[in-house]
């Protein structure tokens, strides 16, 4: 039994350089980017094999309030480029850092196969249309864009008391595919994941373009890693990734 007792003790003080080498990098990422981002990462372990890459997804406006709260972040990924400017101004950033790595469009969805009377925006208006799913414009960047552009329709106060507003961009891709509303607002990417489920019937413009940006966390523990992780997303095999999910490159 002594000698067992040696044995594992061996093993585990053995074992404890690999695991102090282990790095791990944590990414705020937009919730559009998360089937992307997911194999992104696991691309960039396999790259860094004593890396861990953990995400946290979520809209933009909410993760720039955890990193802005001391959530332990290194690198942050928004759908627009208004939340990471904000992010920069308030020190929480490395300005130097920032890069554009992705673009993606504003699509009008309706619940499939279900005979929608809506086939463009104007179409809204309808009585038969009770409820529109949009991102909250305080903190999802869709839902920014979609006020913009109901705005530059002139439907954006008409419309206003069919809002059903959502946490994330996938929330309102959910609400539509269930049914719980006759329309939302989402990017393309987000549409083209629930094929049978939901319509894309309108490409909708007016509105800023929808441009990803990247920067590393200024209070980041990894900092050469997080710049690494931005540097890669710029890559041949990233790039490749993001296309693959619909994503265009900026």
């Amino acid at each position: 039994m002594k000698r067992l007792r040696v044995f594992v003790f061996v093993f585990l003080v053995a074992a404890l350089p690999s695991v102090a080498l282990a790095q791990q990098l944590t990414v705020s990422a937009a919730a559009s980017l998360t089937d992307a981002f997911n194999e992104v990462g696991a691309k960039f372990e396999a790259a860094h094999p004593d890396v861990t890459v953990r995400f946290n997804f979520a809209a933009s406006g909410v993760l720039l309030q955890q990193i802005r709260q001391g959530a332990p972040v290194d690198v942050f990924a928004s759908a627009d480029e208004q939340t990471v400017t904000r992010g920069i101004e308030a020190g929480l950033f490395d300005a130097s850092t920032r890069r554009d790595f992705a673009t993606n469009a504003l699509v009008l969805i309706v619940p499939a196969a279900q005979g929608s009377p809506v086939k463009r925006v104007t179409d809204l208006v309808n009585p038969a249309v009770r409820r529109i799913a949009i991102g909250k414009t305080s903190t999802v960047p869709v839902g920014r864009y979609t006020q913009q552009a109901l705005e530059k329709a002139l439907l954006w106060d008409a419309l206003a008391p069919k809002f059903a507003q959502a946490d994330s961009v996938r929330q309102v891709l959910d609400y539509v595919s269930r049914g719980e509303a006759e329309a939302g607002f989402v990017y393309r990417t987000d549409a083209v994941l629930m094929p049978g489920k939901v319509e894309i019937v309108q490409a909708v413009g007016g509105h800023d373009p929808v441009t990803y940006p990247v920067v590393t966390v200024s209070a980041s523990r990894e900092p050469a890693l997080a710049k690494a992780f931005v540097d890669y997303l710029m890559s041949p095999a990233a790039q490749e990734v993001l296309r693959r999910y619909g994503f265009s490159q900026s």
